[in-house]
């Protein structure tokens, strides 16, 4: 399980590999997290994603006494799907049918490409478990009635109306499909979240969540999100310096923005197209773990999941660090590959 407040450590077997500068296939193939003492996963022992503890890996790699975790429990540590099964007494398979409950789709969070649920949650739904979830939404078989460019807006007014709202009540007042709802909601109190923070930055997420109202118990993925907006601002004008580079290069034929997006809430990535007909990649993706990369496409230049996608194939990681100056850029990608 990954203790309270400490999602923003967790890292997974590729970012191990990109700490220690290799490859994910040959990370792998050394295995050096199974040599004696390397800290234990923190993810469940037959959890097909291997999730360890960032503090408890960088004290093993610089000779330190591993920390330990608390030992605890607290509601707010995340469970993933072996966890919470065996948190109420039912199979893995039984909580695949069990996660569809409205309490658990609120409040489930994505690490490292796994979903997670609060342990209070979990117990909260153990006491009140139903024999069959409740069908909520939507109308099975019929499309969202909004728009989805009018969804942001129509959303905006609902929660300027009550801060309190859930994506229940959002579907029952859009007629729109309840996965949806929670998706614009989450959307919504993030950027109001770090809107806030940004007016007063001596405010945590979760307090400046509390002063716009928002109940905490439906919130938690608001203020992870709005955390990565902020950093997300805070490195929009180097990306941007970094996109004028490549145009002046003759790589990009419009000086445009990189899109940024935040896969899982909880990491910064970002895309930008070279279009320009003497372009060295099709495209080139940012990510705050590990820096820039070229992208074999154009049309799908992010990969899904957590996992980075390996070197080759048109794939290429640019040295330089996470930020490197917009120059260095430029002559890394001009380097021969």
């Amino acid at each position: 399980m990954i203790r309270a407040g400490r999602r923003h450590l967790v890292r997974t077997l590729a970012d191990l590999a990109a700490q220690q500068g290799l490859r994910t296939e040959r990370y792998l193939k050394l295995k050096p997290y199974e040599a004696p003492g390397f800290p234990p996963p923190v993810s469940s022992p037959k959890a097909r994603t291997r999730l360890y503890d960032g503090d408890q890996v960088d004290a093993y790699l610089l000779g330190k006494p591993v920390p330990p975790l608390p030992d605890q429990e607290d509601d707010d540590d995340l469970l993933d799907r072996q966890e919470c099964a065996a948190a109420i007494g039912v199979t893995p398979r039984t909580w695949d049918g069990y996660k569809r409950h409205p309490l658990l789709t609120e409040h489930v969070t994505d690490v490292g490409g796994v979903e997670h649920w609060p342990r209070g949650i979990v117990r909260r739904y153990q006491t009140s478990r139903p024999g069959k979830p409740t069908a909520t939404g939507r109308p099975e078989g019929t499309g969202d009635q909004v728009p989805r460019d009018q969804l942001p807006a129509l959303t905006a007014e609902l929660l300027d109306a009550d801060p309190t709202i859930t994506a229940a009540g959002v579907t029952e007042a859009l007629g729109i499909h309840r996965d949806t709802a929670q998706e614009a909601l989450t959307r919504l109190r993030a950027d109001r979240i770090a809107d806030h923070i940004e007016a007063h930055p001596t405010l945590t997420p979760t307090e400046a969540a509390a002063q716009l109202g928002y109940p905490a118990g439906q919130v938690r993925r608001a203020t992870a999100r709005a955390g990565t907006v902020l950093r997300a601002r805070h490195v929009g004008p180097y990306l941007a310096g970094a996109a004028a580079a490549l145009h002046r290069a003759g790589w990009t034929t419009t000086e445009a923005t990189p899109d940024v997006q935040f896969p899982g809430d909880d990491r910064v990535v970002a895309a930008l197209v070279l279009d320009g007909d003497q372009a060295p990649a099709p495209a080139l993706v940012w990510d705050e773990r590990y820096g820039w990369r070229t992208a074999a496409s154009r049309r799908h230049p992010l990969t899904k999941g957590a996992v980075l996608p390996p070197e080759g194939d048109g794939i290429r990681y640019l040295a330089g660090g996470i930020t490197p100056p917009p120059s260095a850029l430029i002559a890394a990608l001009a380097a021969p590959g």
